[in-house]
Order: structure tokens, then C-alpha cells, then sequence
């Protein structure tokens, strides 16, 4: 039997991601089949951008010697004992935007969102400007990215719930959302 349920902790996020004011779009789960590596992917936004401008796609990777060396840890410990916390999962957030006309100064967003994310979720901007043709001004498309490793330890304990995680990825979604209308025609 698996120490870990991945695909109940997968639903206990997005149950979670409810309770923290976001709603939920879509779900996806893609197994490699030659190294079984999985990755759940959920796409979702704060209630109040329903047809908005903002997408938020959450991704959980699952590395399955990860996986399966915690495992092998759990299964030899005595009963009263705690794993290790040195088993974990990378969690990916990824906020987009359609292509903006007039996008914002990089590093200015960049020091804005910093103070949103605070450090507990460091923040990735970057952006790549296209032409349509020569003469057409540039498209702006903006990418934010948090990382944030989901500790398997935490998991199995009941603990890795990711409130401050989630509260700082909702405030990251409004400040994006309402600098949105400055940015889109």
C-alpha cells in the first residue's frame, strides 16, 4: 500500500484552493510511461476573475523514485517515529495574461509583485514580445512563476496544507487582475 495518496492530496488542493477564494476550471493527470513520471495539473483563478483576463495553472510533479524512496523510508520506521523531511515534490504556479498592447515595465512589476510574494513565494517574471509583422507593434505576454517544494513528510503527516502558500497566490492573482485593466485596451 502507498504511504502517500498523491491523487487525494491532489484533490485536497483543489478543495483547499476553494476554501482560499479560487475557482476551479480544469484538472489534468499525465503518467510517462517509460519512467511513470506523473504530473497533476489543475487550472484555476480568484472567484472574482471569472472571464477575466487571468489564467492560474497550479502543476505538481511527481517523480516516482521520489516517491518511491520515501516509501522504503516509511516502511522502516518503527511505529511512533517521523520521516525524514527530506522528500519532496516541486509545485509550480503559472500566471498568464493574453498578449498585452501596452505591457508594463518589467523590472517595476517585478519589484511590485516581489512585495506581494513576499519571500515565502518568490516570484519569476518574464515576458516575450512578438510582431506580428514588421510594421505592427510589438504583443507583450507576461509569465509570473512561483516555485514551492511540497514536502512528502508534511503530506503524510496531514500538515502540508499550503494556507500562506495560497493566500500569497490569491493576492499575486488580484494585484495581477487589477493592474490588468491599465495594461489591456
Amino acid at each position: 500500500m502507498a504511504a502517500i495518496d498523491v491523487a487525494g492530496y491532489v484533490a485536497d488542493l483543489k478543495d483547499h484552493s476553494v476554501d482560499h477564494g479560487f475557482h476551479v476550471h480544469d484538472e489534468r493527470h499525465f503518467v510517462e510511461t517509460y519512467s511513470l513520471r506523473q504530473v497533476w495539473e489543475v487550472d484555476l483563478h480568484p472567484e472574482e476573475g471569472c472571464g477575466g483576463p487571468l489564467d492560474l495553472h497550479l502543476a505538481l510533479e511527481v517523480d516516482p523514485r521520489v516517491l518511491l524512496s520515501f516509501e522504503d523510508v516509511v516502511s522502516e520506521l518503527a511505529e511512533d517515529e517521523e520521516p525524514p523531511d527530506d522528500f519532496q515534490f516541486p509545485l509550480t504556479f503559472t500566471w498568464a495574461l493574453p498578449p498585452l498592447p501596452s505591457g508594463p515595465d518589467l523590472l517595476r512589476l517585478h519589484i511590485d509583485l516581489a512585495g506581494v510574494g513576499g519571500i515565502e513565494l518568490p516570484l519569476e517574471v518574464s515576458a516575450i514580445d512578438s510582431f506580428a509583422s514588421a510594421t505592427d507593434a510589438p504583443e507583450r505576454r507576461l509569465s509570473i512563476v512561483a516555485r514551492h517544494n511540497v514536502s512528502l513528510a508534511r503530506i503524510l503527516s496531514g500538515e502540508e496544507l499550503l494556507c500562506d502558500v495560497f493566500d500569497r497566490c490569491l493576492a499575486v492573482s488580484r494585484f495581477l487582475l487589477e493592474a490588468a485593466e491599465s495594461w489591456l485596451p
